[in-house]
């Protein structure tokens, strides 16, 4: 995988490409970067190029002046414009819903299709809530660095005592022994996690919903009904508001991770298919 890091118009801007052939663009969730290849999964990299900037915040993308959903669309735009990419794939992820709805929303010629992979698609977290407090609290900036490495040193010594603790928090399905390639799975993807500034700035972002309903591209919508980050009430929102959707409910092992799991080629398998046609 090739990272680097560019000086657009708009904005310093970090990147990373892998594959040839139809680009895919992700917009990726909190509390990681341009160097998560979860995603990546199902793709035939002889057939896709798979293209994941870091969205301000967090990687080497200072967040800056690009703090608005719209603002973190047209920084992405202009790193289409500097790889000369016309059109692309629009994949986004959870916390990544809004930069991509605005993404489709505001430039229809730059996107062939769309999914929506787990994804938020209005207001988030309630600012009143105990879940807000609490992001806002252990996330913040000054202290999201020592507490992603304290997760990194435990992840070493007792990586079945974390996926178990981190289990809940993504999906909504019952406790139970996990098996040792998706502790892995989940094990290799937490060494990238950091919050940086993003986190706190994506907790407060929202959007007005005619950028939703006004979204004409070709869509999939795909989420799981045991989704413990971004509820399923998401995935039903983005069905109604965006005419040309197909909503497939999953009913998977792993809830909002449903890249991870025995059940994990379902949804893959769906998402490649739809991207084919």
């Amino acid at each position: 995988m090739n990272v680097k890091i560019i000086k657009t118009e708009l904005g310093v801007i970090e990147y990373s490409t892998i594959g040839r052939g139809k680009p895919v663009l992700f917009i990726h969730g909190g509390h990681t970067n341009c160097n998560e290849t979860l995603w990546h999964k199902g793709f035939d990299l002889k057939k896709y190029q798979l293209i994941t900037p870091s969205r301000p915040g967090y990687g080497n993308t200072p967040l800056s002046n690009n703090k608005t959903p719209i603002q973190q669309a047209d920084l992405i735009i202009s790193l289409l414009d500097y790889l000369n990419i016309d059109k692309v794939i629009l994949y986004g992820i959870s916390a990544g819903g809004l930069t991509t709805l605005e993404l489709a929303r505001n430039y229809p010629d730059r996107v062939e299709k769309l999914i929506l992979a787990s994804s938020i698609s209005k207001e988030w977290l309630d600012k009143k809530g105990k879940l807000y407090k609490t992001a806002k609290r252990i996330f913040n900036p000054k202290v999201e660095g020592l507490v992603w490495g304290m997760t990194r040193s435990l992840s070493g010594l007792f990586p079945n005592w974390i996926a178990k603790n981190f289990y809940p928090q993504f999906s909504s399905s019952p406790p139970h022994k996990l098996i040792k390639e998706d502790v892995k799975e989940l094990m290799s993807m937490l060494k990238y996690f950091r919050s940086g500034a993003g986190f706190i700035n994506d907790i407060n972002q929202n959007i007005d919903q005619d950028v939703v309903s006004r979204i004409k591209c070709s869509t999939l919508i795909i989420h799981s009904k045991s989704d413990n980050s971004v509820p399923f009430e998401h995935a039903l929102h983005s069905h109604k508001m965006i005419g040309n959707s197909k909503l497939v409910e999953l009913n998977n092992e792993w809830g909002h991770l449903f890249w991870i799991g025995s059940d994990a080629n379902v949804s893959i398998n769906k998402t490649i298919e739809f991207i084919a046609k």
